[in-house]
């Protein structure tokens, strides 16, 4: 089967510099709307991935993202939201991105077409395969991404992917990969807009189910969160308060003396 990146397809709108605020909305947001739908039927590849991923992090390995531009941007985000949800390690989930973190601010010319630099940086992480990686890529074709999941490949490393064409380069190179075929962008080409999207979602999806496999969540709740400002100590209490059964000022003694809701909860039982 051929090739076609529709994430460079021409957009379904045209004359875009001509129409109203309110006109360029809805068309934003018509499209927006597709989102959700492409990433369903995304859903058995990114349950096969998630299950490697659990299994690996159950064996003590790690899980990298690998990107340029908008989409290292969007791993790095992922991953760098772990430790204060769910209170694991920094280096549990690590994203990079190409260019270096220079490049998270600021595009870096030509950093995503080295084809080598992907796996020199995971080497920098002493990448074993113990590890999963998942390289992010839009258009599917991102030198970067590839050549890092060729190398991991040939050393027995899991690898998957996130893109927005089908039969792409890096879903032909990853192990499991996941294809969310959004289609056209408003502003042709423009694959921070709807493919962003889609890969922001695939992420929380990877990453929060991950973590609920790996314990981290008791009921629907996020018991290991870090407590780093007043609005997650309040949150902290009023779970504590609502698990136990205890007054405010008890669930407030109780995390004052644990730092943590999950070691209140247990240390008021006795456990």
């Amino acid at each position: 089967m051929d090739f076609i990146k529709t994430t460079e397809s021409e957009s379904n709108y045209t004359d875009l510099e001509k129409k109203s605020v309110a006109e360029l909305l809805d068309y934003i947001n018509t499209e927006d709307k597709t989102v959700p739908l492409a990433v369903e039927k995304a859903i058995p590849q990114i349950e096969n991935l998630i299950l490697q991923i659990v299994d690996k992090l159950k064996s003590g390995g790690r899980l990298f993202y690998l990107g340029a531009g908008t989409s290292g941007r969007l791993g790095i985000v992922d991953a760098s939201e772990c430790p204060p949800t769910f209170g694991v390690p920094h280096d549990l989930v690590i994203g990079l991105i190409a260019g270096g973190d220079n490049a998270i601010r600021k595009a870096v010319e030509f950093a995503e077409d080295s084809k080598t630099q992907g796996w020199e940086d995971l080497q920098s992480h002493h990448i074993t395969n113990d590890d999963v990686v998942i390289g992010i890529a839009a258009s599917g074709t991102t030198p970067y991404v590839i050549g890092a999941l060729e190398k991991c490949n040939s050393r027995d490393i899991i690898t998957g992917c996130i893109t927005c064409n089908h039969n792409s380069p890096l879903s032909n190179t990853a192990q499991f990969p996941i294809e969310v075929i959004v289609g056209p962008e408003v502003v042709t080409g423009s694959s921070r807009m709807k493919a962003g999207t889609a890969q922001k979602l695939v992420l929380n999806m990877i990453t929060t189910t991950t973590m609920i496999q790996l314990g981290h969540v008791k009921g629907n709740k996020m018991v290991d969160m870090q407590l780093s400002n007043n609005k997650l100590v309040e949150r902290g209490i009023n779970m504590i308060m609502n698990e136990i059964n205890v007054d405010t000022d008890e669930a407030k003694q109780l995390l004052e003396t644990y730092k943590s809701v999950r070691q209140a909860i247990q240390g008021y039982y006795g456990n």
